[in-house]
């Protein structure tokens, strides 16, 4: 692979792929990481950004994010001008991590290569999907065969059908999955695996997935895939994010700048990138900024003390406890986002929706619907600005950024909601300006 050009601009990024254990994948050159440390050697660079994108990709849905998110940040030119004139020898290197979070989509690398499901049918093809997704084992394919079969005779059945339950259960179990509710590591932030209840509260209330239809019994599967890609998430950040984090610093001089972004579940990956495993890695000298959009992981991650667990912290709290990033760490939230406002705190086991009340916060729910909260936070809430209107971030605090008049665009669904409509000049201008502040 060789670097990623952004249509229409000058700039080009690094994408640095992982598999799903967290290893970095070779291209026919070697890593890309040996690649970015021999520039990081010979040029001046003076500000490294990472981007990490969510849920539901491909390499070619990576691809297509990065050139969105890359090119609405080089269209803000006066935000450009003001880190110039700060930082005459401003020069940035730009890194996108891919990770698989969208199975039997294009894994490869090459642009010219793609999966072939043609040889084998469409229900083969789906336990196979959703094992690769879930769990890998004999086991899991057979109590997927059952699920898929039960669908394909009724999906939405009045009552959930007993071989089904036993099925999720069997499934839940070979998934490795925690129940231990909040504060415990991403993937096992929840309640106990409920498949009825899931059933039952999507059957009052049908959710529309766009091209799939996952209601009814299927419903459950798409929650437990969704606390998987969690588990995928934190483990891909704690262990190939942390390493090529370390290798970056370890090559740089203290002066060069390390910014992190990430979205949805790559919120989960940048912060475990941070926090290393289980919080306890030691990075070489704190990053500079974080940016967390439209964050799909809880919304007291960072806190000392969850009010609703007294005496338990945030699993990333040792984010904030030993001081890991210099500068401002911003999020953003929108009341548009079905994504994190509908299917967070379903799939938590929470049998209703979740109204956006900043005032009232439960005991699940998402960064991106409620931004970062809990003691030992020093959070600032306030309205996206403009692009013309200069923040006054400063070092050391949470700015909550409600988004809702930027991040608008529901037009992916009733499911989705303006999940995905990140790349905008408004929330371009305050990644810059946290990047700035630091």
């Amino acid at each position: 692979m060789s670097l990623e050009p952004i249509p229409g601009t000058s700039l080009q990024y690094y994408l640095v792929p992982f598999d799903a254990a967290g290893n970095q994948r070779d291209d026919p050159q070697g890593k890309m990481s040996q690649k970015i440390l021999d520039i990081l050697s010979c040029e001046q660079i003076t500000d490294v950004f990472i981007f990490s994108h969510g849920w539901m990709s491909d390499v070619a849905g990576a691809r297509q994010q990065y050139n969105k998110w890359i090119g609405a940040m080089h269209h803000n030119l006066n935000d450009i001008a003001h880190i110039k004139q700060v930082c005459p020898e401003f020069r940035p290197l730009l890194i996108g991590l891919y990770w698989p979070s969208l199975p039997w989509g294009n894994e490869e690398l090459s642009n010219s290569v793609s999966f072939d499901s043609s040889s084998i049918s469409p229900l083969e093809s789906l336990i196979e999907e959703y094992a690769q997704r879930i769990a890998d084992t004999d086991t899991s394919r057979q109590a997927l065969k059952t699920i898929f079969q039960a669908a394909m005779e009724d999906i939405a059945p009045e009552y959930m059908p007993l071989e089904v339950r036993q099925a999720y259960e069997v499934l839940n179990r070979e998934s490795g999955l925690g129940n231990d509710g909040e504060g415990a590591a991403p993937g096992s932030d929840r309640f106990s695996f409920d498949p009825e209840g899931i059933f039952e509260a999507t059957k009052a209330e049908p959710v529309n997935f766009g091209q799939f239809d996952l209601n009814g019994i299927l419903m459950p599967l798409r929650v437990l895939s969704f606390w998987k890609m969690k588990d995928r998430a934190r483990q891909i950040g704690e262990t190939g994010g942390f390493e090529l984090l370390t290798q970056l610093q370890k090559a740089t001089a203290n002066t060069v700048r390390f910014h992190l972004m990430g979205h949805s579940f790559g919120c989960i990956v940048v912060s475990a990138m941070l926090a290393g495993s289980g919080g306890h890695g030691t990075l070489i000298r704190p990053v500079n900024s974080v940016a967390l959009i439209q964050g799909a992981l809880s919304l007291w991650s960072y806190c000392a003390d969850i009010p609703v667990l007294p005496g338990r912290p945030g699993y990333f709290h040792s984010i904030i406890a030993n001081h890991k990033v210099a500068g401002p760490i911003i999020t953003t939230q929108t009341q548009l986002d079905k994504a994190v406002g509908m299917m967070y705190p379903l799939a938590a086991g929470i049998r209703q929706q979740v109204v956006f009340d900043p005032m009232e916060f439960p005991k699940f729910g998402a960064l991106g619907t409620f931004g970062a909260r809990g003691p030992g936070l020093e959070i600032v809430d306030m309205k996206m600005l403009s692009v013309n209107e200069p923040y006054q971030f400063a070092a050391g605090k949470v700015y909550n950024l409600d988004s809702t008049q930027y991040i608008c665009d529901t037009s992916d669904g009733i499911f989705v909601g303006a999940h995905n409509d990140i790349a905008k000049p408004e929330v371009a201008h305050a990644v810059w300006q946290a990047a700035l502040a630091s």
